[in-house]
């Protein structure tokens, strides 16, 4: 293995600098093509489980339950595809009223945390106050809070507040927003805390000496420069809320607020019987965050890279 030299390195970097300031083109050196092979190889590997997923959902059971799902490579033929599965699925799931309840479940629970991640943010970036770096360390510590450790302390204090004022929250939206909004908190300051760090302060300082108010600042100045950020936590929130099955079991329950999870795991049966309708059911609830990911997936990248390089 051939080591090149720093100054070497060092010598390179200028010269691409100086050819970009003459306006020279300058060819865009090659990735090796061992790290081509290994991202290749790893794609593939990720890929694997949803092709398994796209196979069983499109086979009988009784074929799915004979072979497994990668003998459709070596015969095709004689691999019993259906797509009867799809529309079981979409009816056993009750897809419209458990999709409008995992969208008034998801959005709102992702907006949440936004909002108020953004201010706090806000606060921690341009605002001085006595400990802020210790409270920020604090919300920092909360990463490493698993939700499971809380549902039941949770759950005591929902309790609470319908014996005490009588208001149900258990089995309600109000209760998945605030158990995903709680502990999406810690992640959200942090991401928003990093990108807001590497907005010009310049035009911060600008905007006081002008006269402009903290709520002003943020609204019309922060807010539209940190969309990459917001847009990049978004995604993540709405994926993890929209996939979640824990908390929805716990505090909504299968009743008429049940989301689309829930509906898949009663597609399964009770001797676990209906897997291949799992698999279409899976395929068909997956499409709205692949719609979501794709179309803000310009802003997930420069949001989670902001703060990396200044």
């Amino acid at each position: 293995m051939t080591i090149t030299p720093a100054p070497v390195v060092d010598q390179t970097l200028r010269e691409e600098k100086r050819a970009k300031k003459k306006g020279d083109v300058v060819e865009p050196r090659r990735p090796h093509i061992l790290v081509t092979v290994i991202l290749g190889v790893i794609a593939v590997a990720w890929l694997f489980p949803l092709v398994g997923v796209v196979v069983t959902s499109l086979r009988t059971k009784g074929a799915a339950d004979a072979t497994g799902w990668w003998t459709v490579l070596i015969d095709p033929a004689g691999a019993g595809w259906t797509g009867a599965n799809f529309a079981e699925a979409f009816t056993s799931l009750n897809f419209g009223t458990n999709f409008f309840n995992s969208i008034a479940v998801a959005v709102p629970a992702t907006v949440l945390p936004i909002m108020f991640a953004a201010m706090t943010a806000y606060a921690f970036t341009f605002l001085e106050f006595r400990g802020k770096e210790v409270y920020f360390a604090i919300i920092l510590s909360l990463l490493v809070v698993p939700v499971q450790m809380a549902i039941i302390p949770i759950l005591q204090l929902f309790v609470w507040i319908k014996d005490t004022t009588g208001v149900e929250i258990i089995g309600q939206y109000p209760a998945a927003w605030i158990v995903h909004a709680a502990f999406a908190m810690p992640l959200a300051i942090y991401i928003l805390r990093n990108y807001m760090s590497t907005l010009p302060n310049a035009l911060i300082e600008a905007a006081r000496v002008d006269g402009a108010s903290h709520f002003q600042i943020f609204w019309r100045l922060v807010v539209p420069m940190s969309v990459p950020a917001l847009a990049s936590f978004a995604i993540f929130q709405f994926l993890w809320v929209w996939n979640d099955f824990l908390v929805a079991y716990i505090f909504i329950g299968s009743g008429p607020n049940a989301v689309l999870t829930q509906g898949l795991y009663d597609l399964l049966g009770q001797y676990g019987q209906g897997w291949q309708r799992v698999a279409a059911g899976s395929i068909i609830t997956v499409v709205v965050p692949l719609i979501l990911f794709f179309a803000l997936q310009r802003y997930f990248v420069r949001g989670l890279t902001a703060g990396s390089v200044k």
